[in-house]
């Protein structure tokens, strides 16, 4: 018998996550990275598993995982929280050190679940978009912030999707100009060089977020951190569930964050592989005007401009490649070095035939 029973008005028209299903030869449109663990590192992964207690439950301080957290990137474990991925640590900030009611900046273009979190926690979604060249202004955000009553502000750096990144000396402008707390997500930050967390120890308002699904290429075992100073990091384990980061992640995370030569070589393989197609890209576009703008990336990925973004998105899953459409933009991860060819034959065929039905 029915009740009568309805959902709350903030999560009625919500729909579930929906990202690309299917079989594609090439998938660039995740941002992951190509490179997958060898075999012997395979093996290690194997034996954790088969050591694991699967009947207790996991530490629910992930005690060793924060220590080669923090030794990979010189930090004190007690600065360190570890997370089901960085959407559940932007879960847990959005839902607990902040209030419904309170103001919280997004920038346009940016990650998308930053105003979805801040919504579902019934916060007050404040969106600033970003000059017209995709940059963002910090003295325009932090007069908006302290004129605008912002109690957080949450952005990438570098930013997914636009693959631009804000300098170390901005992002310390805005951090120590504001008092909101400032949520830097630093996702993409192994593929470059500007860094804030160095700094994390001198900025009450400040939580970074980091991530083993990019250069780590542990998307799988989602893990994700969040680096701040003792009151909010003590906040913070406080809030999240107590058992949030299971056993065999934890484990596999440890294992690989000791291994810090590999790593490095893994990044470095993005970063050349990530030149060589925005290289190509560039190539690409000085011969067909329909690509309007390739820009430089310091990331895993390149973003393009162009007003026939959905044609050649469309056009590219034919070919069994699948990329990110925005609009009247792209977004391409780096492909292994093998798979560049296929990518850019099939990019030339459509961009040729884009522009001709263009010029006709």
């Amino acid at each position: 018998m029915s009740t009568g029973y309805t959902l709350c008005e903030k999560i009625q028209n919500l729909t579930p996550y929906d990202p690309l299903e299917g079989e594609y030869q090439l998938r660039l449109d995740a941002n992951e990275s190509y490179l997958e663990p060898d075999a012997a590192l395979r093996q290690e992964f194997g034996n954790i598993a088969a050591a694991t207690a699967f009947n207790r439950y996991p530490d629910p301080y992930a005690v060793e995982l924060c220590q080669a957290f923090g030794a990979f990137y010189n930090l004190p474990e007690s600065l360190i929280t570890a997370g089901n991925g960085s959407d559940e640590l932007i879960s847990i900030i959005c839902g607990t050190l902040l209030q419904k009611g309170d103001r919280v900046l997004t920038f346009a273009p940016d990650f998308s679940m930053y105003r979805f979190y801040a919504e579902l926690y019934e916060l007050e979604s404040v969106v600033m978009e970003k000059e017209a060249d995709l940059t963002l202004s910090v003295d325009k955000a932090i007069q908006f912030i302290n004129s605008q009553n912002i109690a957080a502000v949450i952005f990438s750096n570098p930013c997914n999707p636009t693959s631009l990144g804000l300098s170390r000396e901005d992002v310390r402008k805005l951090v120590s100009s504001v008092k909101a707390l400032v949520v830097l997500d630093e996702a993409y930050m192994d593929f470059w060089d500007q860094s804030f967390l160095p700094e994390i120890g001198q900025h009450d308002n400040l939580i970074i977020l980091k991530t083993c699904s990019k250069a780590m290429g542990m998307a799988a075992v989602r893990l994700g951190f969040a680096v701040a100073k003792p009151t909010l990091t003590i906040a913070l384990r406080a809030a999240k569930s107590p058992y949030n980061v299971n056993s065999i992640s934890q484990a596999v995370g440890a294992c690989l964050l000791s291994k810090k030569e590999l790593l490095t070589d893994c990044c470095r393989q993005l970063v050349e592989a990530t030149a060589q197609l925005y290289k190509e890209t560039v190539s690409l576009a000085e011969r067909y005007s329909i690509l309007e703008k390739v820009y430089p990336t310091c990331t895993n990925f390149v973003f393009i401009k162009t007003p026939a973004a959905r044609s050649i998105y469309q056009k590219l899953l034919k070919r069994s490649i699948a990329v990110r459409c925005f609009g009247g933009y792209l977004r391409i991860s780096a492909p292994a070095p093998a798979d560049l060819p296929m990518l850019m034959t099939a990019l030339e065929e459509i961009l040729r035939e884009e522009q001709h039905d263009a010029n006709s």
